[in-house]
């Protein structure tokens, strides 16, 4: 257990917020409990165009930590006033591997946890540090945000702190995928004419072919961001995925999907759209009409479609 004789100002018990959040439930994760680490205020590398927080300076370390203690604590309380939590999320208002005491906090969360997960949600700008890496091997899954595979994008819409190079976070990535035996799960956060162009994604692409992660997640803006900026709609989402190669297990992540009018497919149509790329319920609920859902599960009970089970998310391949 760290001290907290450190650089760093140390938040007093009695004024720092709450630590805990939740539960969330989700359909990827299950029924979650969120662990913030920086609740006092926004501490991050970033200052992503498309965030909820206000806009803040950017930062390479946190000038305002929690104790361990504090935190453990408080995972403790919450764990034992919800019995029945899938996993516990490790986060912040701004990046959680800034917080000094990651690895320390950990070890300490898995004495505790039981049989419950644990997730951590990162933006990947220090990915490449080796001591980060050491304490995401850790944890039961990693979810790395890479909105970007080009520094241009990189700059323009997360407004990544000076000295944050992509190709960095991209070599981090892969060093980190060889050492970590979890469930890695990459975010891909959409916006409106900043990385849908088809080069952005192209380069995504690419990248993502050398990483191999277990899921990706294709999403946009749904909550009101601090700037200007755009979500896409689901339907605009759906035509991006197939830009991605269909042996990437890719998940549209949104809420949209009711305002996209079911449509009629021929059975030689369901299964020249797996080939494009797999589907998830949410997708076949999204897209096909009544007749058209009963005519895919009709191929799936012929076994002409089958299902592949991608850390927790169900999707639907042509045999």
């Amino acid at each position: 257990m760290p001290t907290d004789t450190s650089q760093h100002s140390t938040l007093n018990a009695q004024r720092s917020p709450k630590i805990i959040f939740g539960p969330i439930n989700s359909r990827r994760f299950g029924k979650s409990l969120g662990i913030d680490l920086s609740p006092g205020k926004k501490q991050c590398n970033f200052d992503c165009l498309y965030c909820e927080l206000d806009p803040a300076k950017t930062m390479v370390q946190q000038d305002e930590v929690l104790p361990v203690k504090q935190i453990v604590n408080a995972v403790k309380e919450g764990l034992h006033e919800h019995g029945d939590i899938d996993v516990l999320t490790v986060t912040a208002n701004g990046e959680p591997t800034l917080y000094p005491y990651l690895n320390e906090l950990i070890e300490e969360i898995n004495k505790i946890k039981g049989n419950t997960k644990t997730l951590i949600l990162s933006n990947a700008a220090t990915i490449d540090d080796e001591k980060v890496q050491d304490a995401l091997l850790k944890f039961d899954e990693v979810k790395l945000s890479l909105d970007c595979a080009t520094q241009k994008c990189l700059k323009k819409l997360d407004r990544s702190h000076e000295g944050i190079d992509v190709e960095r976070i991209k070599k981090g990535m892969l060093d980190f995928k060889v050492r970590y035996r979890g469930s890695l799960i990459i975010e891909i956060l959409v916006v409106a004419t900043l990385n849908d162009k088809p080069e952005e994604i192209a380069a995504l692409n690419d990248y993502l072919l050398k990483l191999r992660p277990n899921r990706i997640d294709l999403g946009t803006i749904d909550r009101p961001p601090a700037f200007d900026v755009k979500p896409v709609s689901y339907e605009r989402l759906l035509a991006l995925s197939r830009q991605f190669d269909p042996s990437l297990a890719l998940y549209i992540a949104s809420r949209k999907k009711a305002h996209i009018t079911p449509s009629s497919y021929t059975e030689e149509e369901i299964l020249d759209t797996l080939v494009k790329r797999p589907l998830t319920e949410e997708d076949i609920e999204a897209l096909f009409d009544e007749t058209s859902q009963n005519r895919f599960w009709l191929l799936k009970n012929e076994g002409k479609i089958v299902p592949v089970d991608s850390n927790g998310v169900i999707f639907y391949k042509k045999a």
